[in-house]
């Protein structure tokens, strides 16, 4: 069985800090990019709520249409009842049968004004629709718009950074294959927890490189001694003294 390869503790610091600074340059990287990305994402699903909303009132509208014609349908028969009724009136034999057709002839007139209402109310439902199908076609056109600007904005920043993102994306998963898994695992949370991922910082001015709290001289001697991992007792951060942090660059 191949024996574990055993990392000095100047080892150990020196591939987070390898991987450190990779990382912070994908970071300046998804700087670059800003809120773009999540920009184009939300028109894209504003565009495609637009559109969902725009067939939604295209099909009601499709459906009052149907409406109102199954309405003139109804009218069309109501008149050719009225006629057949009138009709039926010049052969009446007494006044009840005449006073059943007139019924009947009141009841299909009735029907008609119904429907004639019916129409109308549809017609102006589908002129309230129209407007706002209008209206999102519009918002449609607004949306793919400033789409199209944010993915040539994106695109353009991409083109120009894709090949260092690479570089530095292969170089990162390297890195990160050089540094054990607990470190690793405490170096990945407390990336997570500041809004400039930096989770290894050298001494500056006698302080910690990320939240500036004072280091006392006795702990900056061990640190610059390499024999054990040490954080700020502040941020939680972990650091390292200024000599190895100018001695690593990334490129």
């Amino acid at each position: 069985m191949a024996a574990t390869k055993e990392f000095s503790v100047e080892e150990k610091l020196s591939s987070l800090l390898t991987l450190q600074k990779i990382d912070s340059k994908l970071d300046e990287i998804q700087i670059l990019k800003g809120e773009l990305p999540m920009e184009v994402k939300d028109l894209e699903d504003e565009i495609e709520g637009l559109h969902a909303r725009q067939t939604r009132i295209e099909e009601e509208i499709n459906g009052i249409q149907e409406f109102i014609e199954q309405k003139k349908e109804g009218i069309k028969e109501a008149e050719a009842l009225i006629k057949k009724y009138e009709k039926q009136s010049e052969n009446v034999k007494n006044n009840r049968e005449f006073e059943a057709i007139n019924k009947e002839i009141e009841m299909q007139q009735l029907e008609t004004k119904l429907c004639e209402r019916h129409i109308k109310e549809a017609t102006e439902e589908i002129a309230v629709k129209a407007s706002q199908l209008e209206f999102a076609k519009k918002a449609v056109a607004t949306k793919e718009a400033n789409l199209t600007n944010k993915k040539t904005e994106l695109e353009k920043i991409i083109g120009e950074t894709e090949k260092e993102e690479k570089h530095f994306n292969v170089a990162a998963t390297k890195a990160r294959a050089n540094v054990e898994e607990r470190l690793l695992t405490s170096y990945d949370k407390i990336r997570k927890n500041f809004k400039n991922g930096l989770a290894v910082v050298p001494i500056e001015r006698d302080a910690c490189g990320g939240c500036f709290h004072s280091i006392p001289p006795q702990k900056q001697s061990e640190i610059k001694l390499r024999k054990k991992v040490m954080v700020c007792e502040n941020c939680g951060r972990i650091l390292v003294d200024t000599d190895l942090n100018d001695s690593i660059e990334v490129k």
